[in-house]
């Protein structure tokens, strides 16, 4: 401190950092809690409220004093005490262990004021601080009639988990049974309907045509327990992403449009971070040329921005516990790393977008796949379509292309024994063009001839 800064200071007055006091009084308590369950600050003693220097004797007995009510604060705070001339400025970190209180109760910083916390606004704090978490706390009202024990073998299985002992013993084992019952976490795995106990259980798979929320091709609502819905949203954009074959030598090489790994870790990251205090869906969205991923809840208000990526908080530390025993999930923290190069292996971009409400994680396709972002999903199927790099006919000749592949495909698959003449005729198309499409789709290895043109017969092998 020197006296430009204190100039400074005194011309800008109090405010969300900063508070003067004439003198050390029962209230300081108050204002070092406050400061310490915001974002911190400094408070000045020895400036009254109209900024104007009165001064402080500073001793030894003072400093004790001061540091004795921050240890009395629960859970108690560590001050460092600076002095300049006649004043004592205490600087309060910000907490790292919130909420705090002292004797007074809880306070909270406000602009220029502490304010005092009440009963709900003291739970809504915990919360959002994490000190109170919805994994961890009693579905009182669940029934175990509503237990599906399919559920819990299949995880018994993922997690390797022997069954030698009674099902009761291992849900206590897995700290998702307790004596009081069933925790949230419990009933989002192994509950038959999870909705009928949790409002914020479901995840809501969307396919939408173009780029923009308008018009939608298709929507799912599953309700299939943390398990069940990673799996079924990842299927669900599996089934929507086309497939790019590419031939070399004798071996099929195929990419998809984007990495089906870094899609499953950004919905298994939905998951586990989503707020469950707060209504509303994770949202697993395919577009024509991206897909977004998002879910109630952004970064925990004390999550280091600066090692976004490389730093493990999970909102939900129960679900996040029982998920690393499977395959679905790791407790290093490298969620958001693996997302990342798996789709810089796919050749997708990826962002991250986070507010204190919400979190979104958008993958944005190569390229190559550009053309096809009107296409439907209905005509994507897999192993239909081979794009070559020289080809450059545009979206409607694509579209039409790949429409006139699955047809045929489907032809053969309900005949084996049909003719390109009789596929040409249904299809309202020419010997010619049907010949082209049949020969494309040879070549990619979807399909291909047994025997000779007149008595053999097609395999669809793609």
């Amino acid at each position: 401190m020197n006296k430009e800064q204190l100039s400074f200071i005194l011309q800008e007055g109090e405010g969300q950092f900063i508070e003067f006091k004439e003198s050390v009084d029962k209230r300081l308590s108050r204002e070092i809690v406050a400061f310490a369950n915001a974002g911190g600050g400094r408070i000045f003693i020895g400036i009254t409220d109209s900024c104007k220097i009165k001064g402080i004797t500073v001793d030894n007995k003072l400093k004790s004093q001061i540091q004795d009510l921050a240890r009395n604060c629960d859970p108690k705070l560590l001050l460092r005490l600076e002095e300049f001339e006649n004043i004592l400025i205490i600087n309060v970190h910000e907490g790292l262990d919130k909420p705090y209180q002292c004797s007074d109760g809880f306070f909270l910083r406000l602009g220029t004021n502490s304010q005092k916390l009440t009963r709900d606004e003291i739970i809504d704090f915990s919360i959002s601080e994490n000190k109170i978490r919805f994994d961890e706390q009693i579905c009182s009202n669940f029934d175990f009639k509503d237990f599906d024990e399919d559920k819990f073998v299949e995880y018994c299985n993922l997690a390797n988990i022997s069954r030698s002992i009674s099902t009761d013993h291992i849900l206590h084992n897995l700290n998702v049974l307790t004596d009081k019952g069933m925790t949230n976490a419990g009933v989002l795995y192994f509950a038959k309907q999870p909705y009928k106990y949790i409002r914020s259980s479901k995840i809501r798979c969307v396919h939408f045509k173009g780029n923009e929320r308008v018009e939608i091709l298709d929507k799912k609502e599953v309700d299939k327990g943390i398990i069940g819905n990673i799996e079924y949203a990842t299927q669900y954009l599996k089934e929507r992403v086309p497939v790019r074959f590419i031939i070399r030598s004798i071996k099929r090489e195929e990419y998809p449009q984007y990495s089906e790994d870094a899609c499953r870790e950004a919905i298994t990251n939905a998951v586990i971070h989503r707020s469950y205090w707060t209504d509303g869906e994770i949202a697993v969205e395919k577009f024509g040329g991206k897909i977004v991923i998002n879910n109630p809840g952004g970064l925990l208000p004390s999550y280091p921005i600066n090692q976004f990526g490389s730093l493990s908080m999970p909102r939900n530390i129960l679900l996040a516990d029982l998920l690393s025993r499977t395959i679905y999930m790791e407790r290093a923290g490298t969620g958001i790393t693996r997302i990342r190069q798996e789709s810089e292996k796919n050749k997708n971009s990826v962002s991250f977008t986070y507010d204190k409400n919400y979190f979104f994680i958008e993958f944005k396709a190569s390229e190559i796949y550009e053309k096809l972002q009107d296409v439907d999903a209905g005509d994507l199927e897999k192993g239909s379509l081979e794009l070559k790099d020289s080809e450059k006919d545009g979206k409607s000749s694509v579209k039409s292309s790949v429409k006139s592949s699955v047809k045929i495909i489907e032809l053969i698959r309900n005949n084996p024994f049909i003719t390109i003449p009789i596929i040409a005729q249904t299809l309202g198309l020419t010997p010619r063009a049907i010949e082209k499409q049949v020969a494309t789709l040879q070549k990619s290895g979807v399909i291909r001839r047994i025997g000779p043109d007149k008595g053999g017969h097609w395999e669809i092998t793609g």
